[in-house]
């Protein structure tokens, strides 16, 4: 049976809530673990169960425009200094870590107290 292309959709969006859930896993302090297209929207998204959120609704979706407006940017000299491996953004409250991977961009955010970033950059690579 030949899925349509809202299926597809559908078992996309489900591929990349498992690999969040994944995301989530690795650290206690890893806070949020979304995936956004390039035009800035939330394909899906989660946050750790009982923290509350730093961003409010509409500050969040200036964020992620703002990070796949820079991503887009970037995709011209792909050629030129090689593919993007990551992007760490040093916050006071929070470590937000940002990796591309299919055209869609991966966007987490760790509390600052993480002393293990590289290994758990690492590991997020190793699950998307």
């Amino acid at each position: 049976m030949v899925k349509t292309p809202a299926e597809k959709w559908k078992d996309t969006v489900v591929k990349y809530r498992k690999q969040c859930q994944k995301i989530l896993e690795i650290s206690n302090n890893i806070r949020y673990a979304g995936v956004v297209n390039p035009y800035g929207r939330t394909l899906t998204g989660m946050i750790k169960p009982n923290l509350k959120p730093l961003l409010q609704s509409e500050d969040f979706k200036n964020e992620l425009f703002v990070i796949s407006t820079l991503i887009s940017l970037r995709k011209n000299s792909v050629g030129t200094i090689g593919k993007l491996e990551h992007v760490v953004l040093e916050h006071q409250k929070i470590t937000i870590v940002i990796l591309q991977k299919n055209n869609v961009t991966y966007y987490v955010s760790i509390n600052r107290k993480e002393k293990g970033l590289e290994k758990i950059i690492s590991s997020i690579k190793k699950t998307i």
